[in-house]
């Protein structure tokens, strides 16, 4: 995989296809390697990139105190450095979060956002009861080393405080470019319930429902999300 140098940190990469650019923000304890049935199943007619956020995959550990605002401009670095213009965003899970923060602070970069199985963080999504619960299991695990493999202790904890403290509700009404909105039907970590509050939220939103998909629906039923992102992009693109 090819690295760049973004400040102090080497940002790993993903790179395939040509055409309208597709820029894909993976989840939390995860890697590019998440989007691979997005990375080959797109390049065929759009410039598909995956990056390994700073703290996973081949790119450098995460900082200390390295907060959602830091995530959203590295990203914003990567995607400038690659030459690349107005892309369509697509974040999963957490990765939805930082494409909301990418909106928020460099919108100027964005023709479009692709908001998968995602959260206004989970301070902005959840209830506060869930959120303590989720918050006290995540830290149980990083305690006893119960994570998966390659994840990084020092990542998943950071990535815990900065989750747990976002909330971007008041961001979603100011999205002002096409949002396509994907959710698996069965998704029990982020539920319909928050699509439609986003859908609602989000002026002239669509949201997809992936049936029998739980809350990885771009792994859960790769073809059926892959066709409603292109669909997607191709409409936006045509009418920009």
């Amino acid at each position: 995989m090819p690295v760049l140098r973004i400040g102090a940190l080497d940002v790993a990469y993903q790179r395939t296809g040509q055409g309208p650019p597709i820029v894909l923000v993976h989840g939390g304890g995860d890697d590019s390697k998440g989007w691979q049935p997005q990375i080959t199943g797109l390049a065929d007619e759009f410039t598909v990139v995956a990056w390994d956020e700073p703290g996973a995959g081949l790119s450098s550990d995460v900082p200390e105190g390295f907060g959602l605002a830091e995530y959203a401009d590295c990203l914003a670095a990567l995607i400038v450095s690659l030459g690349l213009d107005c892309v369509h965003a697509a974040g999963i899970s957490w990765g939805g979060t930082v494409v909301l923060e990418l909106w928020r602070r460099h919108p100027a970069l964005i023709a479009s956002l692709i908001l998968l199985d995602t959260y206004a963080g989970w301070k902005g999504s959840l209830p506060g009861d869930e959120l303590r619960s989720r918050v006290e299991s995540v830290r149980v695990q990083i305690d006893v080393g119960d994570l998966p493999k390659g994840v990084r202790p020092q990542t998943m904890a950071n990535q815990l405080t900065v989750m747990a403290d976002a909330d971007l509700r008041e961001v979603l009404p100011t999205i002002s470019v096409p949002v396509l909105l994907v959710w698996g039907e069965n998704d029990a970590r982020s539920p319909l319930t928050i699509a439609r509050e986003f859908a609602a939220a989000i002026p002239h939103a669509e949201l997809v429902v992936v049936a029998g998909a739980g809350h990885l629906s771009n792994l859960h039923r790769p073809q059926e999300v892959n066709d409603a992102i292109r669909r997607f992009v191709r409409q936006t693109s045509a009418s920009a």
